[in-house]
């Protein structure tokens, strides 16, 4: 485990997770590059600290992840952590969810993402060090009634996150998901959850159900937000970092329930899924 002075970078670090990992980064000596929309509300959280830079960065403008990279590297030299932490949910049945519903979620969730990678990445091959930490979910790995679209999102959170470690490893670079579970923090709160507008009454059984699930659960949630934080810097000072990190004893069920579900599932079908091939 590495414990030298580290350069992060942190998409959506004004609450939430990101604030929270902006601030033990910080307090234990890192320097930290922490963005938002309005900077002023990165200051507000993490106060005025002489190796935090606070940055405005709308993470759909590719234009501005390149800005802010290049910020980064003129203030800090090098960056050796990507959080990429931005995101929100949408709750809704695959039908409710509108065209623009999902075109915006995707965007924030998706090519946002990409837009920070893109930018970020050349500075860690030219360093040939760095590690990509991507917020995915536990619907990244699992779906749910009422997240299909939010969880789509963090599939392919998840398949770039996977490609990227394979192509950049050899380079010195590593890309990590992380899955949290239900932590209490204000994801389930309207600053990071919306709700389709389209609510169809042959959804109450699926889909009202979690909404009313949502509802109940929101800051009433198992996991401790502080403890995620130290868990993501001992995964930024891992000489071999894991491909995937469910945190979590949410996650982690659900995990060993579907890999058992899949594993039954291919062996039901295993002499149909054979069959295909030329004979």
């Amino acid at each position: 485990m590495s414990t030298q002075s580290k350069v992060w970078f942190i998409t959506g670090a004004s609450r939430g997770f990101g604030a929270l990992i902006a601030k033990d980064a910080l307090a234990r000596g890192d320097q930290v590059v922490a963005t938002a929309r309005n900077p002023q509300t990165v200051i507000a959280a993490l106060g005025d600290h002489p190796n935090l830079l606070a940055l405005q960065l709308d993470v759909t403008n590719e234009q501005a992840a390149i800005a802010a990279a290049k910020q980064t590297i003129q203030r800090f030299s090098r960056v050796d952590i990507l959080v990429n932490n931005a995101g929100y949910g949408l709750l809704g049945a695959v039908e409710e969810s509108g065209d623009q519903e999902v075109k915006d979620l995707f965007n924030t969730n998706v090519f946002g993402l990409l837009n920070v990678i893109r930018a970020v990445v050349p500075y860690m091959r030219q360093q040939a060090s760095g590690h990509i930490i991507n917020i995915s979910s536990i619907g990244g790995y699992a779906s749910y009634p009422g997240w299909g679209v939010y969880c789509a999102t963090k599939f392919a959170v998840e398949a770039l996150t996977e490609s990227l470690d394979y192509e950049l490893k050899a380079l010195g670079v590593r890309a990590t998901t992380v899955e949290p579970g239900f932590f209490r923090t204000d994801f389930l709160d309207s600053t990071s959850l919306v709700s389709t507008r389209l609510s169809l009454p042959e959804y109450a059984g699926t889909v009202g159900a979690m909404r009313e699930f949502a509802a109940s659960a929101n800051h009433a949630q198992p996991g401790d937000p502080a403890k995620l934080s130290q868990a993501i810097l001992k995964l930024a000072d891992s000489d071999n970092p894991p491909l995937r990190l469910p945190l979590g004893s949410d996650t982690v069920d659900k995990l060993i329930e579907k890999n058992r579900f899949v594993e039954k599932e291919l062996n039901d079908w295993r002499q149909l899924a054979l069959s295909t091939d030329f004979a």
